[in-house]
């Protein structure tokens, strides 16, 4: 296994989401040697697609394969910390989609089997490696806004109301906080850092998932922040970070390259960022991996995998608070 500033990509579950972060990569230029799905006809068509030069018909073919350096984990939320565990056990480091795991004790365990062995284990939080999320992190420590009094965000999608989908299949850790709501959570987590107490509502569907979830949380600065996320209707999908001097308001889709005003208190126009940004923008949280593994690193400072533990515990909280529990947990 190499930690050369060109590592090889292996994609693990075919998907939707692996399609738009694999074609991120080849719009970046990234080497992506393999793809591995439980149907070898699903990773050859995938392959095809993408000039990939290995598809092989299963997970562990797929982490045994010596032209893959880190593997990228793309299958439903429950698969992750096994599907990751199976990857560093072979020697790779990971990138595993948000949520990282279905709950804290499991991201757990996959930090602690990264540590153990040297390598990176990193969420797919793409929305942190973003331009305009740079900046705006800039912006933040610079002082411009004054003091920091609150963040909102809200992620919120007309998905479907079919049970069998699997936003709204529990087995699939279904519900709108782990797929969309993480998105806000993590959001308030970057700016406010961890919150000392959280209040959460909820909205449950007919099979038990979480349709509609409202979060309030207060962090140690005495910042307060508002998600808000849900699966059947859609809102504005902004975000804004309020200060006593200015604020940030980043227009919709804010986790996606969007642009954003500061804004200070008597309305002034402070900066206008617009992003320009080829592809979707997943490459970024990649190119970000490859930097680290250049330098010998095997943790992100964008989102450190404490940090990602920590937002895991957070959703637990929030579900524990709403009454959603997935199958298998105690």
């Amino acid at each position: 296994m190499t930690t050369a500033s060109s590592p090889r990509w292996g994609i693990l579950g075919p998907g939707g989401i692996a399609r738009g972060f694999t074609s991120d990569l080849r719009t970046a230029g990234l080497d992506v040697a393999a793809v591995g799905s439980r149907r070898r006809e699903s990773a050859e068509a995938f392959a095809a697609d993408f000039g990939i030069a290995h598809a092989h018909g299963s997970y562990e073919d797929l982490v045994a394969d010596p032209d893959v350096d880190i593997v990228y984990i793309a299958t439903p939320h429950p698969m992750h910390a096994a599907n990751a565990l199976l990857a560093l056990e072979a020697g790779k480091h990971v990138l595993v989609e948000k949520p990282f795991t279905l709950n804290a004790a499991e991201a757990a365990a996959v930090r602690d089997a990264a540590a153990e062995r040297g390598l990176l284990a990193m969420e797919a939080m793409w929305t942190r490696y973003l331009p305009h999320m740079v900046r705006i992190r800039e912006i933040v420590a610079s002082g411009v806004l004054g003091e920091v009094r609150a963040v909102t965000a809200d992620h919120t999608q007309r998905i479907s109301s079919d049970p069998a989908h699997r936003l709204n299949a529990l087995e699939l850790g279904g519900g709108a906080l782990l797929d969309l709501g993480i998105y806000p959570v993590s959001f308030a987590w970057d700016v406010l850092g961890m919150p000392l107490s959280v209040v959460a509502s909820a909205r449950l569907g007919e099979t038990g998932a979480d349709t509609e979830v409202a979060t309030i949380m207060a962090h140690e600065s005495g910042a307060i922040s508002t998600t808000l996320s849900a699966s059947r209707a859609v809102g504005p999908n902004t975000a804004t970070v309020i200060g006593t001097d200015a604020r940030i308001d980043i227009a919709r889709v804010w986790y996606t390259p969007t642009s954003f005003r500061v804004v200070a208190h008597d309305g002034t126009v402070v900066e206008d960022y617009v992003s320009r940004v080829d592809g979707r923008g997943m490459q970024f949280q990649a190119l970000a991996a490859e930097r680290y593994l250049a330098a010998g690193r095997t943790d992100s400072d964008v989102l450190p995998i404490d940090e990602t533990v920590g937002i895991m515990a957070t959703l637990d909280e929030v579900r524990g608070l709403v009454g959603v529990r997935y199958p298998g947990e105690e």
